[in-house]
C-alpha cells in the first residue's frame, strides 16, 4: 500500500515538476518576444528633457517604463556619463533612444550591455573616431548660421529656432523652446566617438524629410550605413514635437 502511495504521489510530483518548467519556459518566451520594456530617452543639444513631453505619455499608456535623461551637455563624456548613471537604475533591457546630437551620446553609451537596441531620431551617428563636428563639416545645414557663441557654449538666435530648428511646431511651442534651450558646450561636438554601438546592436532610424539642423541626406545614409530599419516623416528637426504619435508608435515597434 505504502509503495503504491509513493508511487502514485512520485508520478504526480514528476509532472507538477514538468508543468512548472513548461509554465517558465512559456513565460521566458513570451518575455523575449516582447522585447524590452524600459526605455530611455535623450535629448539633442539646445534642448533638455522635455523635448520628449508629448512622446512620453503615448509609451506610458503602451506599459513602458519611461525615462528621459538630463544631459549637461558640457561634453560628451559628460553626457555618456549621465546616461550610463540612468541605464544603472533601469532593472532590465532598455531600448536607448537619441535625438539629434543625442545619437553621438547613445552610440557612446549604447555599448552598456542592458541596451538592447538603439533608436536614432533625426540624429547624428559618428563612426569610429568620428565627431559630430566632422559630420555637420562634411553636411553643412542652414542652422548654422544662426549659432551665437558665448565664451565655450553655442546657442541657437530666436530666428534659428523659430526657422530651422522647430519651424512647423505652434507659436507658443517655439517660445517655449527658445526659452529653454541648453547652452551646448562646442567641445561636445567635437568630441570623436571611440566604438559606436550601432556596429554591433539592433538600430531603428527615423528621417526628418524637412530638417534644417541635419541634413536629411546625412541621416539616409547614417541610416544606410548602419543597416537601420528607418522611415521617413515630413517633419522638422524636432519631429517628436510636431509628429509625436508616429514617434511614439515607430519606438514601439523598435522595442516589440
Amino acid at each position: 500500500m505504502v509503495s503504491k502511495w509513493l508511487r502514485r504521489n512520485t508520478r504526480f510530483a514528476a509532472i507538477a515538476a514538468l508543468c512548472c518548467l513548461c509554465g517558465s519556459f512559456v513565460q521566458a518566451q513570451s518575455d523575449s518576444s516582447t522585447g524590452p520594456k524600459n526605455i530611455v530617452l535623450v535629448h539633442g543639444a539646445w534642448a533638455d528633457g522635455s523635448s520628449w513631453s508629448k512622446v512620453i505619455p503615448l509609451l506610458i499608456s503602451n506599459g513602458f517604463h519611461v525615462t528621459a535623461v538630463q544631459l549637461p551637455l558640457s561634453g560628451l563624456n559628460d553626457d555618456v556619463a549621465t546616461v550610463q548613471r540612468a541605464l544603472a537604475l533601469e532593472d532590465g533591457p532598455v531600448l536607448l533612444v537619441g535625438h539629434s546630437y543625442a545619437g553621438s551620446v547613445i552610440s557612446e553609451a549604447g555599448n552598456d550591455p542592458k541596451v538592447a537596441g538603439l533608436v536614432y531620431v533625426a540624429a547624428f551617428a559618428p563612426d569610429d573616431g568620428q565627431s559630430t563636428l566632422d559630420l555637420i563639416s562634411s553636411n553643412p545645414s542652414p542652422v548654422g548660421a544662426q549659432l551665437v557663441q558665448n565664451g565655450a557654449y553655442l546657442t541657437l538666435s530666436r530666428q534659428g529656432i523659430f526657422q530651422d530648428f522647430a519651424p512647423d511646431v505652434a507659436k507658443n511651442e517655439k517660445e517655449v523652446l527658445y526659452a529653454i534651450q541648453g547652452p551646448t558646450a562646442g567641445a561636445a561636438f567635437a568630441a570623436p566617438v571611440s566604438s559606436p554601438a550601432w556596429k554591433v546592436k539592433p538600430t531603428w532610424f527615423i528621417i526628418a524629410g524637412n530638417d534644417r539642423v541635419i541634413s536629411p541626406e546625412l541621416e539616409k545614409m547614417e541610416a544606410e550605413a548602419m543597416n537601420a530599419k528607418s522611415i521617413v516623416i515630413p517633419s522638422s528637426h524636432v519631429v517628436m514635437l510636431s509628429h509625436p504619435e508616429a514617434v511614439a508608435e515607430f519606438v514601439e515597434r523598435a522595442a516589440h
